[in-house]
């Protein structure tokens, strides 16, 4: 699996780790950076390079996923989250990162470097990795409703009993 890197300052020291445990896993990374620490740097310079990344790599049929890091991992998945084809899950835990992929089919994960320890955060990564996604009808029926908000802007329709009102 070809796996793309981003990253912040605050989470510098969780992708240097990274770099090498997944390689160790048997996994080629992609890094989009940072390289060094800047406490001032912007975490959209190196997300958005690494969601692009996974959503070229998944157009033209390449096995990618995504790690995008920050302080809280809210802004890197909100950045990778701008990309086309990309859903991005933010992970708090092994069971959200299971259910990122299994129900929601997520190819990128978003963590808080400030706030899990790096082994923690590593099994978050690992379980993302290594959950496929289901293909259950309820889910690829979900995410086939956000693909097509995503690419012609199309509200997916009222159930009938939205329509009928609270009264009805």
């Amino acid at each position: 699996m070809r796996v793309h890197l981003g990253s912040d300052h605050a989470g510098l020291e969780l992708k240097d780790h990274l770099l090498n445990w997944l390689v160790e896993q048997g996994h080629e990374v992609i890094d989009h950076g940072p390289f060094v620490y800047d406490a001032v740097d912007d975490y959209p310079v190196f997300c958005l390079r690494a969601a692009e990344g996974v959503a070229s790599e998944q157009a033209e049929g390449v096995a990618a996923l995504g790690v995008v890091i920050g302080g809280s991992g809210n802004g890197e998945q909100m950045a990778a989250n701008k990309v086309r084809g990309i859903r991005c899950a933010l992970a708090w835990s092994t069971e959200t990162a299971e259910l990122a992929r299994e129900h929601n089919d997520a190819n990128v994960i978003s963590v808080g470097g400030r706030m899990h320890t790096v082994e923690e955060m590593t099994d978050f990564i690992g379980a993302f990795l290594a959950t496929p996604f289901s293909g259950g009808e309820r889910h690829a029926r979900r995410i086939a409703q956000l693909a097509t908000y995503e690419t012609e802007g199309e509200l997916p329709p009222l159930p009938e009993s939205a329509l009928r009102g609270p009264d009805a």
